[in-house]
């Protein structure tokens, strides 16, 4: 049974409808898996040299165990964030005579192969070779090297129970936050040493192999416990319950003021005030306005005048980042009705690009009080504004000619990333790096108003060939307008 689930996932993979487009992408993040590779490696052949030499009086073996409480921390952290349980397309086999026990049990053992699994052994193996070497028990490393392999394991499946746990709730990241934050807090301040009696723990199970049973016994608990929840919901009408939600209406008759495109901003401002996912798009503007005090009340900020430019790109582009990056997967699940109305496909741009512009403008005015830290960060906002409106808001739909992935807007809203895609993380380098190396490069060639100039320069010859880049935008979308509906039904 598990050979034809394996069989059934390869050809997923290689019969999707984005698995062609994306494939440049596919090996992209290929190389980048073989960075991170490459730096564990790294990392677990130096770390034997590299603790001796920071604690020549301490045992290198003892002080990695040590650190280990934080590394459980921050994967646990990790995990939450950006890890989500592999769930397959198993509703067609709910209708096969397949026990839905054999089912849960590959979705969960799939789970286990997860990269984010495998890559602390390209550290964790070349540390315990490196111990062996100098001198180190065989036995006492090859039974601490399984004790890491299971906490690993442990970690993954006590993310996926606080992942169902906290599905419901819309701020579901702070309760873990706060518990984690108090266990780093009560070992930082010495009021219960948790590193060290982890640390002792994890010695203690690599002298006496018969303490295994006790990760052992924790993963198996872990594991089961998944296997009732995942078993409980796996059935056909598990999604037929509905949510009965008051509708709250709004007067947006100012929109009509847009002309054609009124309908399309009307749509997008009750997607942006009625669910909770594109709702989090709003509440980000907070997180965007505040980004700037971070960084301009350290003096060593002041003094760093070419990363002006990145924050001002970040604080009055942080709407255009956060809501644009998803266009048009926001309307993912009525996007075959949308196209098959008598509609101007321009129009329908043209009205997320005006909602994105003006996102830009009142964020500029609102970022204004920032002044007070220096007339230069006013100019580096005011740059970045122009480039926002000229440049990124363009680099921005282009990108979304590319998204294949569905958005479930019912899905909680924190760090969800659902109808995340590799096209997400790559228009990162356009839209914030790219106008950081122009600047950083202009600021140290020439100087920091000659920098600001020449990012509002390439925003204003944007916003003058506006009209041409929306005709390009606009045909590479009517080119992919029936590869995306097909890959939004096939994420149905």
């Amino acid at each position: 049974m598990i050979k034809h689930f394996l069989s059934l996932e390869w050809k997923q993979f290689f019969r999707s409808a984005s698995f062609g487009k994306s494939l440049a992408i596919k090996i992209f993040m290929g190389f980048f898996a073989l960075y991170f590779i490459a730096m564990f490696l790294a990392m677990g052949i130096a770390m034997y040299p590299l603790l001796k030499k920071m604690f020549p009086d301490s045992d290198p073996f003892v002080v990695f165990n040590g650190f280990l409480f934080f590394w459980i921390l921050g994967d646990l952290m990790i995990r939450f964030f950006f890890q989500k349980l592999p769930v397959m397309s198993v509703k067609p086999l709910l209708t096969l005579p397949i026990k839905r026990s054999k089912v849960v049990n590959f979705v969960l053992g799939k789970s286990v192969m997860a990269f984010i699994n495998v890559l602390p052994l390209f550290a964790i193996i070349p540390f315990g070779v490196m111990l062996i070497s100098n001198g180190y028990d065989v036995g006492t490393i090859i039974i601490w090297i399984i004790t890491i392999i299971l906490i690993t394991l442990i970690n993954n499946f006590l993310n996926f129970i606080i992942e169902s746990l906290s599905a419901e709730t819309e701020l579901s990241f702070l309760p873990l936050i706060v518990f984690a934050g108090a266990l780093f807090a009560l070992d930082h301040f010495n009021i219960i040493n948790i590193s060290e009696a982890l640390s002792n723990g994890i010695m203690g199970i690599s002298e006496n192999p018969l303490l295994l049973v006790i990760p052992l016994l924790i993963l198996l608990g872990l594991y089961l416990y998944n296997f009732k929840i995942l078993h409980q919901k796996l059935f056909l009408d598990s999604s037929l319950k509905t949510k009965v939600q008051e509708v709250k209406a709004s007067n947006l008759d100012w929109t009509k003021n847009f002309g054609e495109i009124a309908p399309f901003m009307q749509l997008d401002l009750k997607l942006l005030w009625r669910n909770k996912r594109a709702k989090s798009s709003v509440w980000m503007l907070v997180l965007g306005l505040l980004y700037g005090l971070f960084f301009y009340p350290q003096p060593t900020y002041q003094d760093m005048p070419w990363f002006f430019a990145f924050i001002g790109i970040f604080v009055t582009g942080i709407f255009l980042i956060n809501f644009g990056q998803f266009i048009p997967a926001w309307d993912s699940g009525y996007y075959k009705l949308l196209m098959s109305q008598n509609i101007k496909y321009e129009q329908y741009l043209k009205s997320k690009f005006t909602l994105m512009t003006l996102s830009v403008i009142i964020l500029f005015v609102l970022s204004i009080p920032y002044v007070y830290f220096g007339w230069k960060i006013l100019l580096a906002h005011f740059a970045a504004a122009i480039y926002n409106i000229g440049v990124n808001t363009h680099v921005i739909l282009i990108g979304g000619s590319y998204n294949r992935k569905k958005i479930d807007l019912n899905q909680r809203a924190a760090f969800n990333y659902q109808g995340t895609g590799a096209v997400q993380w790559l228009i990162g380098i356009p839209l914030m790096l790219l106008p950081l190396a122009i600047f950083g490069l202009t600021y140290f060639l020439v100087g920091f108003e000659v920098g600001c100039l020449v990012l509002a320069i390439l925003g204003i010859i944007g916003i003058i060939f506006h009209s041409k880049l929306m005709a390009f935008i606009t045909a590479k979308y009517q080119a992919s307008k029936y590869k995306m509906i097909s890959a939004f039904d096939q994420n149905n």
